[in-house]
């Protein structure tokens, strides 16, 4: 799985194996058109790996100018580009290129803030009610900047509780469910239209650099939370550090919803400069209340009483006091896409349900609206199945194809830019900063290097590539690949094979012989 990151803390269709051997001549397995062949050193990758070459789909189709102001291709490759393969985290180019076109990339998420009370003498003599859309990005510089508006209001200090309106969303999409069973793990995290902080606490463990023990420090802030510390060190090696670390959270009194501490216990590698545990323990409720609790308290704010934070909805007597407004949808696409961030892409998905459907919105609402999208670029997908527009999912399948006729559409698109800038770039950010690290260094002479911008994508079972090359001729490639097989974990070196090709401008004539 991909597991997300943010700036401030740290985001398959099995196909049936076969017999067959890769065909023996220097770049053909198939002799079937030109066109369709694996590539000499992909297919010894793929053999070496023992991933049957009909686990594997490939497009790759070269940009050229159709017509005056339009951009065309031309089909270079395809191995079994038309197969409906499960594309894992690939599928977030749909989501964020159609969110990108259907809103615009100056969008920003709206978080309403109503009050029954008054504002007398600094102190606000009432409940708070807070009313999400759908923030993917509601982080704590985010919330640090909601707590100095409401001071700018004239608020100090707060007389009453915490109200959470989440009618945005159907009830359905925010019940947990995962593919893996895995629901403490951060890159499971449900949809919330009030989701703070990826609702994941993010620990960071390392030797102190004053004395013998480890140091553990946390993010974001919590209101009423404690860390008992009873980690000890051990002279061991930091692989697989995990595995001697327990980890506790209760409630610091009997039917406490709110004081809680966190214990650490086990052993932790001396060797370890630094490690990253990150968990997601605490319900929507208790999270966002002590995430509120302590932003307001950082920023110098007081309670009359700690408040407790329960759901409900914005009274219509109630009156609005502020619309926060989030990060813009451009730098939030960076994160989906670079990070392969799966919750923001299904907020993104849910919200453009809501945008162009109304509440509650639906994952069913933002498949019709993306499916209608799809239409109006005038692109046609049967094969298409979305579940959530995250990759997440057993179901999500896509052709390598029209994976990049996507890509195609995007370049097209007056966000082509945003969206091409948004996808990793190798050796540089995000899925592929660690990746053709070596292979780019035989360009380094060259005035104009070849660029890789990727989306990555990685189940148990999938992996998977999608974006664009640019070679060092300067010409321009759309590249999908597909891997669905129990080995697709060893597929990687596979799949930078086909990079590394396409840098080197593999798709020559003479090569299909």
């Amino acid at each position: 799985m991909e597991i997300f990151k943010s700036h401030f803390f740290l985001t398959g269709l099995w196909l049936a194996l076969s017999s067959l051997t890769y065909g023996a001549g220097p770049e053909l397995v198939s002799q079937d058109t030109a066109l369709q062949y694996i590539p000499k050193n992909v297919a010894a990758s793929l053999e070496k790996n023992q991933i049957p070459k009909d686990a594997i789909s490939i497009s790759v189709m070269e940009v050229e100018s159709s017509r005056p102001g339009k951009l065309g291709s031309k089909t270079k490759l395809d191995w079994r580009a038309s197969q409906a393969m499960n594309p894992a985290s690939t599928m977030k180019i749909l989501t964020t290129l159609s969110g990108l076109d259907l809103l615009g990339p100056q969008y920003r998420w709206r978080t309403n803030v109503f009050t029954d009370g008054q504002i007398s003498q600094g102190t606000l003599k009432g409940n708070l009610y807070l009313q999400g859309t759908g923030d993917p990005k509601l982080v704590p510089e985010e919330l640090a900047r909601m707590m100095k508006n409401l001071q700018d209001l004239g608020i100090q200090k707060i007389d009453g509780n915490l109200v959470f309106d989440r009618s945005a969303y159907a009830q359905s999409v925010m019940e947990a469910g995962t593919i893996d069973g895995e629901s403490l793990r951060a890159y499971n995290v449900t949809p919330d239209p009030l989701l703070y902080a990826f609702r994941t606490l993010s620990f960071q463990l390392g030797k102190s650099s004053t004395a013998d023990f480890i140091d553990i420090n946390y993010t974001p802030a919590l209101a009423q939370f404690k860390i008992q510390n009873q980690l000890r060190l051990t002279n061991k090696t930091c692989d697989n550090w995990k595995k001697d670390i327990h980890f506790e959270l209760t409630p610091e009194a009997p039917n406490s919803t709110q004081a809680m501490t966190a214990t650490f216990s086990g052993a932790f590698p001396s060797n370890c400069s630094s490690a990253i545990y990150n968990v997601v323990a605490i319900d929507a409720n208790t999270f966002l209340t002590q995430g509120f609790a302590a932003a307001w308290e950082l920023a110098g704010g007081t309670w009359v009483q700690q408040p407790s934070g329960k759901s409900g909805t914005v009274p219509i007597t109630a009156r609005p006091l502020l619309q926060f407004e989030g990060s813009v949808l451009s730098d939030d696409v960076q994160d989906i896409n670079k990070y392969s961030n799966n919750v923001m892409a299904r907020q993104l998905m849910l919200t453009l349900a809501l945008e162009k459907m109304g509440k509650p919105a639906t994952t069913e609402n933002g498949e019709i609206v993306i499916q209608s999208w799809l239409k109006k670029v005038g692109l046609s997908f049967p094969e298409l199945i979305i579940e959530n527009g995250s990759g997440l999912s057993r179901n999500e399948v896509i052709s390598a194809a029209h994976m990049n006729q996507l890509l195609l559409t995007a370049r097209n698109l007056p966000v082509a830019e945003t969206f091409y800038n948004s996808l990793p770039l190798a050796g540089v950010d995000g899925t592929m900063k660690n990746r053709l690290m070596m292979q780019l260094r035989k360009f380094l002479h060259l005035k104009k290097k070849p660029e890789a911008h990727i989306k990555t994508g990685s189940l148990a079972d999938v992996r998977a590539i999608s974006g664009y090359v640019t070679s060092k001729s300067g010409k321009m490639y759309l590249v999908t690949s597909f891997i669905n097989h129990p080995n697709a974990w060893k597929g990687i070196e596979a799949h930078d094979q086909l990079l590394t090709w396409l840098m080197e401008d593999g798709p020559e004539p003479k090569q299909a012989r």
